[in-house]
């Protein structure tokens, strides 16, 4: 909170920390308790610089607020992999204005697992015995991929999302956009053996992916010992998974996540925003050269409604505004809705494909109530685009299919209990409505959490105005602050 320093996406709180520099986030948490992580946000050098973050609860209420008591805690981290350098794929990409190349394998905890050539020495394996209950803290640090994960005859048990209590729900799978993490409680109640955890694509789009998935191992203490020699699918029960295109699984498990309880929904709307997120294309002067590899000799791009943004290369955005010096950097006429209406989840006009670049920032009031539609379009593609807001967590009071129409979509909006996430995906051809106060001053990114479509432009930026005195306003820069 008041401190956007300890944000981290480069040219957006501060500029990057250089080659043999350091700087120290310094940061308090509040109000907060369950599993989150932590990344690096300078182009994809995420691919292999994250980690978990896990807040416990507080020492004043030591237990979670579960129907049972875990025995142990697993953290998951599910990664994506490529066999070359991910900047080098990043830096390809940006040349040729092309797709960037799909992974070649995900990760749990940095291990491909069995089902990989080479990797199945180093398959982790996690024992438990009978009738134990486990904590599973799963997160999706892919850089491009929404993921589905599950474990071989195990039910489990929703109870957090983005470090949020969750009504517990029982389901076989679950689905994470990149940034999401969910915990799940798991219980020992299988014959003793070797149980696959694994993971593999959600692939919403019309576009290549990679197909393989990931595994780890779940062993029972009193199993049988399975020797490396073995035949991979002889080791371990496989897990079944929903098909990589499955969105009605996907939407179906997203549609059960509510708060445990009633919730104080904002519900004076004082910014009432409709946001279009999607790709696009950008036109060359001379198509089918070096640099233009995309659809029909174009470049890929993508926008929030219609403005594909570009970061700034000399000073960050929040430094710019806290010295007041915006010129040459951003301005303040980021859309509040989209320039144009259309059908947006149709058949969309090619003369509408193609964004405007800017770097445009959008001014909120301190503690205004702010509602976002988020409304996926059809152009190139539907996509569930996980959209995660910086510096905030949100209530997702709807969704729904098609175009959002105000007069009755908004009628089904759930202000009682909704959940309260900081990730949240929009439906392919659909959408989904947030709500939030911003009680939190500063320069705060929102953008689409696959890296790709970042660069492609898939963001924007809330300023958040300072309010009244020192406890309503952003705090003064660290002297380590690293220099542009």
């Amino acid at each position: 909170m008041r401190n956007p320093w300890a944000d981290g996406p480069e040219y957006i709180t501060q500029c990057p920390i250089q080659p043999g520099g350091s700087y120290t986030y310094r940061f308090t948490m509040e109000d907060q308790e369950g599993t989150l992580w932590w990344h690096a946000h300078s182009r994809w050098l995420r691919a292999t610089v994250y980690g978990a973050l896990i807040i416990r609860p507080p020492l004043s209420s030591p237990h979670y607020p579960f129907p049972v008591i875990p025995k142990r805690e697993i953290t998951l981290l599910l990664g994506e992999w490529w066999d070359r350098n991910p900047m080098d794929v990043l830096n390809l990409a940006q040349f040729t204005g092309a797709a960037p190349n799909i992974s070649d394998a995900f990760t749990i905890n940095g291990q491909p697992g069995d089902l990989y050539r080479c990797s199945s020495q180093e398959t982790l394996r996690f024992l438990v015995g009978s009738g134990e209950i486990v904590l599973l803290r799963v997160i999706n640090s892919a850089l491009n991929q929404e993921l589905f994960f599950g474990v071989a005859n195990h039910k489990l048990t929703v109870v957090a999302a983005d470090a949020s209590y969750t009504k517990p729900f029982s389901t076989n799978v679950i689905m994470l956009g990149p940034g999401q993490t969910t915990d799940v409680l798991l219980t020992a109640d299988q014959p003793p053996a070797h149980y696959y955890m694994a993971a593999h694509a959600y692939n919403s789009a019309n576009a290549a992916f990679d197909n393989t998935t990931t595994t780890a191992i779940l062993k029972y203490k009193d199993a049988s010992c399975v020797t490396l020699q073995a035949k991979s699918q002889a080791r371990a029960i496989p897990a079944q998974l929903p098909g990589f295109n499955d969105t009605a699984t996907a939407a179906a498990f997203t549609a059960q996540m509510k708060s445990p309880s009633k919730v104080k929904v904002p519900l004076e709307i004082d910014e009432n925003l409709f946001f279009t997120v999607g790709l696009g294309l950008f036109n060359c002067p001379t198509p089918n050269t070096q640099r233009c590899q995309g659809p029909n000799g174009t470049r890929f791009t993508a926008s929030i409604n219609n403005v594909s943004f570009v970061f700034p290369k000399q000073n960050s955005i929040m430094q710019a505004y806290y010295q007041g010096t915006p010129t040459g950097v951003f301005t303040t006429d980021f859309p509040p809705t989209p320039p144009v209406t259309f059908d947006y989840t149709g058949n969309v006009s090619r003369g509408l494909w193609q964004p405007t670049r800017g770097t445009k920032a959008y001014k909120l009031k301190f503690n205004s109530q702010v509602q976002i539609i988020l409304q996926d379009t059809s152009i190139v593609t539907t996509e569930n685009h996980p959209m995660h807001l910086h510096g905030y967590e949100f209530y997702v009071v709807g969704t729904g299919v098609g175009n959002f129409n105000p007069n009755t979509d908004t009628s089904s909006f759930n202000l009682i209990d909704p959940p309260r996430r900081n990730t949240i995906g929009t439906p392919p051809g659909g959408w989904v409505a947030i709500r939030f106060v911003a009680n939190n001053p500063g320069a705060w990114l929102m953008h689409c959490h696959i890296d790709s479509h970042i660069f492609w432009g898939l963001a924007m930026v809330f300023l958040v105005e300072n309010g009244e005195g020192h406890l309503q306003s952003v705090q003064s820069p660290p002297l380590d602050l690293p220099q542009c």
